[in-house]
């Protein structure tokens, strides 16, 4: 069945409308609120509009409705909102519906933290709070813009870590992140693996030229009992921070 809605009609706004007041029942009903990105909220609420004036049902909008009949449709078992899946394991294990406009409390509480963490780190709008910088070193995959706040809170006191590069030697001359406290070649990784291993609660990053050796090296100290090794996963080509050369 394909239909065309015009969302500027009368007829949509009085159905996404009756949505918005359909949302909020769900979730007084089961303690749920709105997902802090706007965008999801506005992206599902109308696609929940739309199938409503199409099939006259609200099926998930995430998810391609199957048969043109209301049998066909009955019996190939779509989901229809507040879907079975979504309030049964999406938001008890996630903490939010497949679509994301169903979220607990907590979910949402955690998410707007780093949603905050993220413009502050990728904008350079201000710099981390103590806060925002421990959720970050704790990330597994950093982006250039992350690792540089991260430098900057840790100058500042406000985060531990330790910044290896696990580049050789050569490399290393020829340029090397500011900050960076230990070289430790993937060559010699036999060598010192054991003493980084030993190191288990200290939050350490790694980095090479693209991201590819450091993220095995990550993966083996991860399967070795580490859980605070984060990595910088494009490597310095992606790193915009300060270079130091020699």
């Amino acid at each position: 069945m394909q239909q065309n809605i015009d969302v500027n009609s009368d007829t949509f706004q009085v159905e996404l409308e009756k949505t918005w007041k359909f949302v909020e029942k769900v979730n007084k009903q089961f303690g749920f609120v709105q997902n802090p990105e706007e965008e999801v909220n506005e992206g599902v609420a109308m696609g929940l509009a739309r199938n409503k004036l199409i099939y006259n049902k609200r099926y998930c909008p995430c998810f391609i409705v199957q048969g043109e009949t209301e049998e066909e449709r009955k019996a190939a078992d779509n989901r229809i909102c507040p879907c079975k899946p979504a309030l049964e394991k999406e938001i008890p294990e996630d903490g939010v519906c497949h679509c994301g406009i169903f979220c607990t409390p907590e979910y949402a509480e955690q998410k707007s933290k780093e949603n905050s963490m993220e413009e502050a780190a990728h904008t350079h709008s201000r710099g981390l709070t103590t806060q925002e910088a421990e959720m970050l070193v704790n990330k597994e995959q950093l982006d250039g813009d992350e690792l540089e706040a991260l430098l900057e809170a840790r100058e500042l006191g406000m985060v531990k870590f330790s910044l290896i590069d696990v580049r050789e030697l050569m490399e290393y001359k020829m340029g090397h992140i500011k900050g960076t406290d230990e070289l430790l070649p993937t060559t010699q990784f036999y060598d010192w693996v054991n003493k980084i291993v030993e190191r288990k609660d200290e939050n350490i990053i790694l980095y090479c030229h693209t991201g590819s050796r450091s993220y095995q090296v990550q993966q083996i100290l991860k399967s070795n009992g580490m859980k605070h090794i984060g990595n910088l996963y494009r490597g310095i080509i992606s790193f915009t921070g300060e270079i130091v050369r020699g």
